[in-house]
């Protein structure tokens, strides 16, 4: 075959686009996600769309709670709004530090 590793020595790269983690990155390390697109990718290499959606549901859900943290930041709000109700009915004080009292500046 000869169009094998035609990319690679033409020295273009026409499949980054595909995986962003997996780009060239800053300072030459791998990017944060990195790993979970990996995973992702190798579930599904091979199984074909369909099915490869409905198997690798797991790995892609890690690989998008990683991209934009959604589970994370409702998990932190549930916990916010938990600690404001137990301000309002008295059962919490935060400490002095927590409070956001400024003190005046010259």
């Amino acid at each position: 075959m000869p169009f094998l590793g035609l990319q690679r020595q033409l020295g273009i790269d026409l499949d980054s686009w595909l995986l962003r983690q997996s780009a060239t990155q800053p300072h030459g390390k791998a990017g944060a996600c990195h790993a979970f697109e990996r995973e992702w990718v190798e579930c599904g290499h091979g199984l074909g769309q369909t099915r490869a959606r409905r198997e690798c549901q797991p790995e892609y859900e890690d690989f998008m709670e990683c991209m934009h943290r959604t589970k994370l930041a409702a998990r932190l709000k549930k916990i916010l709004d938990q600690r404001d109700k137990m301000i309002k009915e008295g059962k919490y004080t935060p400490p002095d530090y927590q409070k956001s009292q400024e003190e005046p500046r010259p």
